[in-house]
């Protein structure tokens, strides 16, 4: 059954391990090389500097029949693994670098994105 993705994220929705995140706004399955590219994207920018935390994890297999097979025959092989974005899900995070240089990074992997997204910096709890 695929289920439904109803209601805004109650965990995950604020910044944990870094100084800057990217926050997802709208309910999407992403695909795990949807986020490997966001990924690449944001490594490839920063050239080694600060750190990059990725908050989601694809562990939902979603299985596809192949083109022009007929019905029946049992349940298709996994196609491609995805990770559940609620709206508010942090999505990537970042450490060690300025604001200027985050908000670049996450420009670049909100572009390789299938949801819209925020930047957000933390939280200072007193």
């Amino acid at each position: 059954m695929r289920g439904r993705l109803r209601g805004n994220a109650t965990r995950g929705n604020y910044v944990a391990y870094g100084e800057f995140g990217l926050q997802a706004l709208e309910p999407k399955w992403l695909t795990a090389r949807q986020i490997e590219a966001g990924r690449i994207a944001a490594q490839h920018f920063l050239r080694r500097q600060g750190k990059i935390y990725i908050r989601v994890f694809p562990d939902k297999p979603v299985s596809k029949k192949p083109l022009e097979t007929r019905m029946g025959k049992g349940k298709a092989e996994v196609d491609y693994w995805a990770a559940r974005v609620k709206p508010g899900t942090m999505l990537f995070e970042i450490a060690g670098v300025n604001e200027d240089m985050a908000k670049q990074a996450f420009s670049r992997i909100a572009m390789k994105m299938p949801v819209k997204c925020r930047f957000v910096g933390r939280r200072l709890s007193v």
